[in-house]
């Protein structure tokens, strides 16, 4: 059955920017939601120092969660060669890190969707690098998982593979066993696509997935994808929401993974509005997984 952990989506300003939460506040707030682990992102100011790495280990340990997975953006879309052995090299040191951590996954990207690039010319750059990691990561019995993402807190440009046909090119020309995808269903719906589409074109290539809801402050998806190249960060008009209150049907997703007997780690990115809501996510999903996967508890990832 498919492990729930949860991700500090609402929080991640205070702990990566201006440092006014600490890391071991959330995994004190996380630790009382009904979950089994915390989603990392290594880029935590704490993580800055590799002596924490251990300390934060023992602190998620202590209270009976599990680290089963990293969030991280390398950028490996750039079009100076000596600045995308820079994210490289980020990405083989956030590999360690995953490994510190006692995790498994370490998620991985194309990069950003930059004025004037091609989608041929970003496919190869784009392969040619996780390629280079991904023998760093067997190495270290970690998995690479690319998200079909939209953009990071910290991009100016959407993600180089955010629509469909681009991502799922990226995924089939990379067969590696230390490599799979994982799913957000929101991010389909910003790149004016059906996140069920998407799923059953990748589900079998699908190790990890985000569970989020989104929801529009105002106009549609295509005003928003006309707003959005060039603008740090996410549009203003997004809105993460409460699980199973918005756009996404996890009715349909579940039944699609169980199908691919998906037995993998769910991370809920959700809380915005507070940890009430996010416990709120946290019981939806908590029941549906236990609807969708009672009746195969022996179901592993393939």
């Amino acid at each position: 059955m498919p492990e729930l952990a949860a991700f500090p989506k609402a929080f991640v300003q205070a702990l990566c920017k201006d440092g006014t939460m600490k890391i071991s506040e959330w995994i004190e707030l996380a630790s009382k939601l009904d979950i089994d682990g915390l989603e990392w992102y290594a880029g935590f100011l704490e993580m800055g120092d590799e002596k924490n790495w251990p300390v934060f280990r023992r602190m998620v340990e202590d209270r009976g969660l599990k680290i089963p997975m990293m969030c991280c953006s390398p950028d490996f879309t750039h079009p100076d060669k000596s600045i995308r052995n820079k994210e490289i090299a980020k990405e083989k040191r956030w590999i360690d890190m995953t490994c510190v951590l006692g995790a498994g996954y370490c998620r991985i990207l194309s990069g950003q969707r930059r004025p004037g690039l091609t989608i041929e010319e970003g496919l190869g750059i784009t392969i040619e690098s996780i390629q280079e990691c991904l023998s760093y990561a067997q190495d270290r019995g970690i998995i690479l998982i690319l998200e079909n993402h939209y953009k990071d807190d910290f991009w100016e440009y959407p993600e180089f593979a955010q629509k469909m046909n681009v991502f799922c090119q990226l995924v089939d020309s990379i067969q590696h066993p230390n490599f799979g995808v994982n799913f957000d269903p929101s991010n389909a719906y910003l790149a004016g696509e059906d996140p069920l589409v998407l799923l059953k074109r990748v589900s079998d290539r699908v190790v990890t997935m985000h569970a989020s809801d989104r929801y529009l402050l105002e106009g549609t998806i295509e005003d928003l994808r006309r707003d959005e190249t060039g603008t740090t960060g996410y549009a203003k008009s997004l809105k993460h929401g409460e699980i199973g209150r918005g756009l996404n049907d996890y009715d349909a997703i579940f039944t699609e993974l169980v199908r691919v007997h998906f037995n993998g780690w769910i991370s809920i990115e959700d809380g915005i509005e507070g940890m009430e809501q996010l416990e709120r996510s946290v019981f939806f999903l908590r029941n549906k997984i236990q609807q969708y996967w009672t009746d195969y508890p022996s179901f592993t990832n393939q």
